[in-house]
Formats: C-alpha cells, structure tokens, sequence
C-alpha cells in the first residue's frame, strides 16, 4: 500500500457523497465554519448595498467624452467573469465592443479613447493593478473597482478616477453581485447598457426569493440546489447553456464546483458542445460506461465500486434572449435534441430554465440555485467550500 500523498497534509472530505447531510441543518452549518452558504445567500443584498455604492461615485463625466473606441474589464477569477456577464447583458447590438482582459499584460492598443474598468475584490489583483496604472498613464477612462482602503484604490485616486467601493465578505466568488452592479452601472452610465433601478430591485427579489428557497433548513424533495448536488454526486458534470447568457451562467456553475466542490467540469455554449463535445456521450464516461456496466450486479452482494463514474448534463436554458423567434425555435430545439441523444444511452440531464423580466433578473434564476448546489455537494464531500488547500498553496508559492 503506498504511503500518504507529499502535499495532501492539509486535505480533509470523504471520496463519497454524504446523502444523508443535506437534510440535517446543523451539520450542514457545522461543516461550513467559513459560511459560504450564507455568503451566497447575501446575493441579493449584495445588488442593493453595490447599487447604492455605485450612485455614491460620480461616473457623469465617463460619457463627456463621446462613445468609447472599446470597454475592457480587467480581472482574474469572479472578478473577470463581470466582463463576461456585462458582454452578454450589453448583447449583440451594442455599438462598443466589450472585452474581458484576466492578463497582467497589457494590450498595445489601449489608450486615450478607450474605457477601462479594473475590477478586484481584494483590491490587489495583480492583473487589474497592471492594466488600471498603464491605462491611467496612457489617458484612458479609468473606473475601478474593489475593496476599499486597497492598493487599487490607491491607483484610482493617483489618476483621479472613480473609484467604487465593495467591501469582501469572504471569498471572492461568494461576491459576484457586488462586483457585477458596479460594472453594469458603468456600462449604463456609458450609455451602453439598459439596466434600470426596476431590473436591478426585481433581480435582488429574485435572488433573496431563491436563497429562502435553497435554504439548508429547506429539505431535499423541494430545495432544487440539493437536489442538484445529489444528482451530481459521484459524476462527471458536463454543464451546456443554450444562449450566450446561459452559457455564462453554465462556466460560473464550472467556477463554483470546481472551487466548491472540487469537481473537473466541462462547460460550454451548447451551440459550440454541438461542433464536438457533444461527443462526450459516446465515451468513456458516457455511453462505454454504460455498455460496460452489470445491470444485474447487487451493490449489497457484487463489488461495484470499480465501475466508472458517469457524465452528469445539466442544461441552462434561456429562451428569453432570442431576438427573433426562428432564433428562440434553433435553441430550443437543439436543447430537446441533446436531451434525446443522452438519454438514448443512459445519461441522466437535469434542466433549468431561466425566469424573470429582465437579461439581468433572468441569468440570477440560473445562478443563484446552481451556486448553492455546488456548496452543498462540497458539503456533502466533508469539504470546506471557504478553505480550498491546493488555491492556498498555490499563491504562497508564488509569492516566494
């Protein structure tokens, strides 16, 4: 038998799913001592204490100077996924091109007639740090945004640009909303986006309405996100959005099991998962698992322990964001054909379908179930979602 794994000292959970956990709250509780859960639950706080935070900061003079050549949100982690969210809110008609830079180098061209907005929830990010004090001295409209007392606000106020401050509650992905609004808010103010006071209030309702609803106090057979996580217990997440907003939605349920759960995921636009991933239910995975496996065996009596784990697909659906209903009829029809395809070979695929009014309101019914799901499948796993061991090492590594 070989010995422990060099490194693993600080590793601690179980290999199997704890079903069992998720209907007990206090052990829930007590195997969260960082509160993850109820740092996700504050997604709709968030919205609000961001929104009043951002109408705090004078962004008028971002639009005295015309329309920008290009917006560039500059981040690493959650805070370059705000770039991600405010593209696909922004859509396809917006007359500026949005990009998200996650590089500390940067890009020749930026200069005097662009907009950039540096975004940190720690405030040091090493690659809104960058970006924000070379487009400061190039000229470009500075806004960042952070935790405030940091050294990206110090960069801000040595080129006199806005700063809005988000205080951080725990990890950064436990805070996208309070760095997502100020971007949005940005963006508005740019005239690039139509996110109103209305989109903004409606959006928190929903969030707060989910985070009663995925409760831990909530019992599995009616709490979606557990449901969820036992779903995914054991498997190979393969998440696919059916739109460009849902497919952000899709790679932020990949950030959350990853960091949360530590789960390899595969996300994609299922658009692009058409173009070659959709393969994945032919393979090891997939269907040859299926092939291969004794449906007779007696998990009680036969070792079955050795059997492969199997793709677990979960689709995102947005029909909302169409603008034309030829568009909205390809999607969903490409959503009922996947759903066909795996079940043909024995592939289990939960769906979730975005609600709301509003792009905004829409993507946070997607997000804020799949957020809780991840945490609770680390839970059940006896992980720490706060304390992730390799991300720890990983930076004091570097730092030397």
């Amino acid at each position: 038998m070989s010995g422990p794994i060099d490194g693993a000292a600080g590793v601690r959970g179980n290999r199997f799913f704890d079903e069992a956990l998720l209907d007990n709250a206090p052990a829930l509780a007590a195997r969260d001592p960082g509160g993850m859960l109820r740092a996700i639950a504050s997604a709709g706080a968030q919205v609000r204490e961001a929104t009043t935070l951002t109408a705090e900061t004078d962004l008028s003079h971002l639009a005295d100077e015309g329309r920008p050549r290009a917006v560039v949100v500059v981040g690493a982690g959650t805070a370059a996924r705000t770039g991600d969210i405010l593209t696909t809110i922004a859509g396809p008609r917006c007359l500026v091109p949005v990009l998200t830079h996650r590089s500390v180098e940067v890009p020749g061209w930026i200069g005097a007639a662009d907009v950039v907005i540096a975004v940190s929830a720690s405030g040091r990010s090493p690659e809104a740090l960058a970006v924000a004090e070379v487009a400061g001295r190039r000229g470009a409209r500075l806004v960042a945004i952070g935790a405030p007392g940091s050294p990206l606000q110090s960069v801000a106020e040595r080129y006199r640009a806005p700063f809005i401050p988000v205080p951080r509650r725990g990890a950064a992905r436990a805070n996208l909303w309070g760095l997502t609004v100020p971007v949005l808010l940005t963006a508005r103010a740019l005239g690039l986006v139509k996110v109103n006071e209305a989109d903004l209030a409606e959006t928190a309702v929903r969030l707060d309405q989910d985070a009663d609803r995925c409760r831990p106090t909530a019992e599995t057979f009616v709490n979606l996100s557990k449901t969820l996580a036992l779903n995914m217990a054991g498997s190979v997440p393969v998440i696919w959005g059916d739109s460009p907003l849902a497919a952000v939605a899709a790679v932020r349920y990949g950030d959350m099991l990853s960091a949360n759960a530590r789960y390899p995921v595969v996300t994609d636009a299922l658009g692009e998962a058409g173009r070659g991933r959709v393969g994945l239910l032919d393979g090891v995975f997939g269907a040859l698992a299926a092939l291969e496996r004794d449906i007779f065996a007696d998990p009680e009596l036969d070792d079955v322990t050795a059997d492969p784990p199997r793709l677990r697909v979960v689709l995102l659906c947005d029909g909302g964001l169409a603008d034309e209903n030829s568009a909205a009829q390809t999607t969903d029809r490409r959503a009922e054909v996947v759903q066909d395809i795996a079940a043909r070979r024995g592939i289990e695929v939960d769906v979730l379908t975005a609600e709301g009014g509003s792009a905004l309101e829409r993507f946070a019914s997607l997000v804020a179930a799949t957020d809780f799901a991840s945490v609770y499948l680390g839970l059940g796993h006896g992980l720490d979602p706060m304390a992730v061991p390799a991300v720890t090492e990983l930076k004091e590594q570097l730092r030397k």
